[in-house]
């Protein structure tokens, strides 16, 4: 049994690090991609993980394909394309902590994954509990075939479905398609983590309780998580709502992967103890992981090969226990 699978963009961030001595910014090539970034941090936690996804036959996919080895992700569905290269994406850090991101992706490899590709990852589909998701693996028609039938193959088998519509506007045709697509995710999904800035532009609400509210009210999701930045997050779960404060650093370089980490905590916390109706002390105790690991992962460049460890997560916990002695780590 495999814990975890997840589907979609596996690709290289390019991130600043610094100005040469010609005052030209300086690029790392960090391994990235939100689906595996989530994995990551999951077999941080112990958790057996596998990837469905395509790169290049490139020194790009060579090197992602070292990465996701080297963290411990199943790589059985990762498949090299043969014509089409490795998605590229360089993110630049805006003041405030925000970034601005340009693509190399006209295709890109990551495009082509096909229902004949999914269709030869089936055991691996089928062995899951919960099989992830984001929107970027249905931007184009030959991904979206892909990622809808392994969303059937998944769902046939009985695993949980989770979904972060983890919304890049330069890589959409045209907004209107995007929220086809995420709406579409959102009909199928039982867990669903969405940022702040997505669930105004999904549901036109400014509120976000209202836009939650709309969401539930329009398709049948079990366990609803908000993540608002230095703003903490939310939860949904039944009929309670609860708001965890964020572990604010100091040090704070970049947020690339901070919301994948988040979701890693929130579905190690179903992994742990099953996806049902949480109650307001459970629910805290999710958001408390959960922002603790995204926290630390903002004092890093890239996400894929630099997770924190649980021992990590745990101690900035218990640094801040005086702040709130209700603060558990699960």
């Amino acid at each position: 049994m495999m814990d975890v699978v997840a589907l979609g963009e596996l690709l290289i961030d390019f991130t600043e690090n610094g100005l040469s001595e010609q005052d030209n910014p300086l690029l790392e090539a960090n391994p990235g991609g939100a689906p595996c970034n989530v994995l990551a941090m999951l077999k941080k936690y112990g958790h057996d993980v596998g990837f469905i996804g395509k790169v290049g036959r490139d020194m790009f996919g060579d090197q992602l394909e070292r990465a996701i080895r080297s963290v411990g992700i199943e790589t059985e569905g990762l498949l090299r394309d043969e014509t089409v290269n490795t998605t590229l994406a360089f993110v630049k850090t805006l003041e405030g902590g925000d970034r601005e991101f340009s693509f190399y992706r006209n295709p890109g490899a990551d495009m082509m994954l096909s229902e004949n590709d999914v269709e030869n990852c089936r055991d691996l589909i089928e062995s899951c509990r919960i099989f992830h998701i984001g929107s970027l693996s249905m931007t184009d028609e030959v991904c979206e075939r892909a990622t809808k039938r392994a969303l059937a193959i998944a769902k046939e088998a009985g695993a949980l479905v989770s979904f972060d519509p983890n919304l890049r506007e330069p890589l959409w045709d045209t907004l209107e398609h995007a929220h086809e697509m995420i709406d579409y995710g959102l009909s199928q999904c039982d867990i669903l983590k969405i940022s702040d800035n997505e669930i105004t532009w999904f549901t036109g609400e400014e509120d976000y309780d209202a836009g939650v509210k709309m969401l539930r009210e329009r398709y049948n999701i079990s366990l609803i998580l908000v993540s608002m930045g230095p703003e903490g997050s939310l939860a949904f779960s039944g009929n309670t709502r609860v708001c965890v404060k964020p572990f604010i650093q100091k040090n704070t370089i970049e947020t690339t992967g901070a919301g994948d980490t988040f979701c890693a905590g929130v579905l190690h916390y179903v992994l742990e103890h099953g996806l049902r109706t949480y109650n307001e002390a459970e629910l805290k105790n999710m958001l408390t992981t959960a922002n603790a690991g995204a926290s630390i992962i903002t004092t890093r460049r890239g996400a894929l090969s630099v997770m924190p460890d649980v021992e990590e997560i745990r101690e900035l916990i218990r640094e801040r226990s005086d702040e709130n002695s209700k603060r558990e780590f699960y």
